[in-house]
């Protein structure tokens, strides 16, 4: 969808400029660390790492650091102590969120997600309310001017599972998360650009929002659940209508 795309390309500038200032380094060690820890150092072998790796690289995190918090999951440090957990709940007019966590303690991250949801016009629901909604694919977006059929021919083989064209001209990739790493790397070899590419959880279907107050209160809910130390990731299925994106593009 046309809205959701700009919606995640204004999300994606956010995270951009958090990550300048640090905000999200914790969080993509975290998750190397954990990914290294589960399914071993090489990321050839273990899709979460490689996807891990993309996304700590393409925000500007160095390659030593990198290497640094895969050895440090491999060691089986302190990160045993953290314990993944998945929260659900609806924000403002039934807007599916799907939370992921890492913590070291369960009590502290269910009370402080359940606040933001209560206090920001939403409410945490039970395992499996929301869960259902989404699934957890592999996205990797190329700029508009690539012709599809050159994105066809260079991934087909390797696993890709759809090519969607955006209004914008923009290329969404589509791949399981096993693939994505050997279609990146197709990608790569192809010497086709990549805007960007990440391994998430992605709904199926979304849920319109034309009213401006509303989606601030979606965003500001959003927001607030991301400036959780806890917090890993944070989904939707929101799709905002033109004139509510152009209104938040101008307040963000």
């Amino acid at each position: 969808m046309a809205g959701h795309s700009k919606w995640a390309n204004i999300r994606h500038r956010k995270a951009a400029q958090d990550a300048k200032k640090g905000k999200i380094f914790t969080r993509l060690i975290r998750e190397l660390t954990v990914a290294a820890r589960q399914g071993g150092s090489a990321p050839e072998d273990n899709p979460r790492l490689r996807a891990a790796i993309d996304k700590a690289l393409s925000n500007n995190m160095t390659r030593d650091t990198v290497e640094r918090a895969i050895t440090r999951g491999v060691g089986n440090s302190d990160s045993d102590a953290m314990e993944e957990l998945v929260y659900e709940g609806y924000g403002p007019d039934g807007v599916a969120i799907l939370v992921e966590c890492m913590s070291d303690n369960r009590n502290r991250s269910v009370s402080e997600v359940r606040t933001a949801f209560n206090k920001h016009g939403g409410n945490l629901g039970t395992s499996g309310s929301v869960a259902f909604l989404f699934h957890k694919q592999g996205r990797i977006v190329l700029p508009a001017g690539i012709s599809e059929e050159c994105v066809i021919e260079a991934t087909l083989e390797a696993g890709a599972e759809d090519i969607q064209s955006r209004e914008d001209g923009a290329i969404d990739v589509v791949t399981t998360p096993e693939a994505f790493g050997p279609v990146r790397d197709a990608l790569d070899q192809a010497g086709i650009e990549v805007t960007r590419s990440e391994v998430g959880m992605f709904p199926d279907s979304y849920s319109s929002i034309d009213d401006v107050e509303t989606a601030h209160r979606v965003v500001t809910l959003l927001d607030r659940l991301e400036d959780l130390d806890d917090v890993q990731n944070v989904y939707s299925n929101v799709d905002f209508e033109s004139h509510v994106l152009d209104a938040l593009e101008q307040a963000s």
